[in-house]
């Protein structure tokens, strides 16, 4: 089906450039918060903690306090690099028992588990593992941060005080899971009006905001209390009791032992630098055979990737997902993701970079839009859906198990190219994401792109099985060799619905650091301290 978009509009979002620290996000204010805090002296870990709250509030259907995911940071003055892992798991308490399958096929014909009864693992308290994301902040603040945890919540209790703001895209990402949100009735009073999405008035002074009154009171007990309240408190209590009223299993006993963990990063040789990657249940592994693929295929071009270059990225990734496919799931020490890299996601990623070199890539997500689409009437959090990444099949190795953790498709990245530059990368959207986090760190390391070169360097994505998605705006030269290679369709970049990923990068070369969001996403922004 032809497309009615224009085909000569261009789209350019400049790489900021600065001595200073920058926050790079999908929510400018998001950015700005945490840019705020390094103006403020902070470290690169408290604006990481400060934008992941914000963020929360902002961009409720991506990430919050009812997501996970995970961190990879840079110490400089140590010279070394870790990963802090907050995942979700699945409830102890959860029974198997409790999803039956219909026999009815498959959920959709994008999703490969056989449907469930009721759809109890995608949306709805049966749906929810336990959440990670207050966990992650404890332990990255415990290990380095230099700001009071009250003081780095504190925007975000202020933000979710002002309301939701509604413009044309919080009506846009409202719409796309309002089917299922008015089924739960506070996901219904806190997203919809009427039963409907909420849209933006005409009037230049007119201003539409969805309370959020309930979330503030959340983060307000939060930043007093401390981060342990969310798991053994009076926050645990409200969660669970909301969960377990509506039919879910998660209880505070599932809550209270849940504790991130610190990881060795898998470390990636490549190009004469390193690539550091998160480890285990994520795509790191993944991203670690495609540029061992790489490595020993692509050769450099003078002037940029060629047609080669895209033929040498099709390759490694479509044959990267052939093996990641065989191995899933978290069983008897395997520790490689699987079919779940079939399913659609909706993550949020930003990179962050001070003054002093320290840098993050942080990747957080609800996993679905709006997660599971239920929101916890006493605490205002949207909850994930972690429970639909586990195959309801009994007997496979990612089959659904209390206490199982969940996969993901998620890949925060730091790396070194062999001239000494070091950047920060990672994106948002669900299998898309791998594909976009290799090239851009190839337009880096191979082919000595500044951000604001890589950003706007046509990408391809080979996650969708056989079928491999030029951009179109890719030279002639690589669109046919594409063409004749593979099974190939084009698309444009646009907002919805996503057929490449979504980045934010930093990059730091000597004592200058630069950031660069994706040009295509109207929210997102680089931010520069001061």
């Amino acid at each position: 089906m032809r497309d009615q978009f224009s085909s000569t509009q261009v789209i350019r979002k400049p790489a900021v450039t600065s001595k200073g620290g920058i926050v790079a996000a999908q929510s400018s204010r998001a950015a700005q918060v945490g840019a705020e805090v390094l103006a403020a002296g902070g470290d690169c870990v408290d604006a990481v903690i400060a934008t992941t709250f914000a963020l929360g509030v902002l961009e409720p259907w991506m990430s919050g306090l009812g997501g996970g995911g995970a961190m990879v940071l840079y110490r400089a003055r140590e010279d070394r690099y870790e990963v802090i892992d907050y995942g979700m798991r699945a409830p102890a308490s959860l029974r198997a028992e409790d999803y039956p399958l219909t026999g009815g096929g498959a959920a959709s014909d994008i999703f490969p588990w056989p449907r469930v009864k009721d759809d109890r693992n995608i949306h709805g308290p049966g749906s929810i593992a336990v959440p990670g994301v207050v966990a992650g902040m404890e332990e990255a603040h415990r290990r380095h941060a230099k700001l009071p945890w009250k003081e780095l919540l504190a925007p975000s209790t202020a933000l979710a005080g002002e309301g939701l703001a509604v413009d044309w895209w919080t009506t846009v990402m409202i719409s796309s899971a309002a089917a299922d949100l008015r089924r739960y009735p506070a996901s219904a009073a806190a997203y919809l009006q009427d039963g409907l999405p909420p849209n933006p008035q005409w009037g230049i002074r007119s201003n539409v905001r969805m309370p959020q009154d309930r979330l503030k009171a959340t983060m307000a007990q939060l930043a007093s209390a401390g981060p342990r309240d969310f798991y053994e408190g009076d926050l645990a209590q409200s969660l669970a009791a909301d969960i377990q009223t509506a039919g879910g299993a998660l209880s505070v006993e599932d809550l209270k032992p849940f504790r991130s963990v610190v990881r060795e990063p898998l470390a990636i040789p490549y190009r004469g630098g390193s690539v550091f990657a998160t480890p285990e249940l994520t795509a790191g592994p993944t991203l670690a055979r495609t540029l061992g693929l790489l490595q020993e295929n692509l050769e450099p071009a003078r002037g940029g990737p060629d047609a080669a270059a895209y033929i040498a990225y099709a390759s490694a990734l479509q044959k990267a997902y052939r093996e990641r496919l065989k191995d899933m799931g978290d069983e008897d020490g395997r520790r490689a993701l699987g079919a779940e890299t079939l399913a659609p996601a909706c993550t949020t990623h930003f990179s962050a970079v001070d003054r002093d070199g320290n840098m993050a890539a942080v990747t957080q997500t609800l996993l679905s839009t709006f997660g599971s689409k239920f929101v916890s009437g006493q605490t205002g959090i949207t909850m994930n859906n972690g429970i639909m990444w586990f195959d309801p099949t009994p007997g496979t190795p990612n089959s659904l198990a209390p206490g199982k953790r969940c996969l993901t498709n998620y890949t925060p990245v730091l790396a070194q190219a062999a001239d000494g530059r070091r950047v920060a990368v990672g994106a948002s959207g669900g299998r898309r994401i791998l594909p976009a986090v290799s090239q851009l760190l190839s337009f880096v390391m191979d082919y000595g792109m500044d951000l604001d070169a890589a950003i706007h360097q046509p990408r391809i994505d080979a996650s969708e099985g056989a079928i491999v998605i030029g951009d179109v705006r890719l030279p002639q030269a690589a669109r046919e060799a594409l063409g004749s290679r593979f099974d190939y369709e084009e698309a444009r970049i646009q907002n919805l619905p996503m057929k490449f990923a979504c980045p934010s990068v930093v990059l730091r070369d000597g004592e200058t650091n630069s950031g660069a969001t994706e040009p295509f996403h109207a929210w997102s922004e680089a931010v520069a301290e001061g």
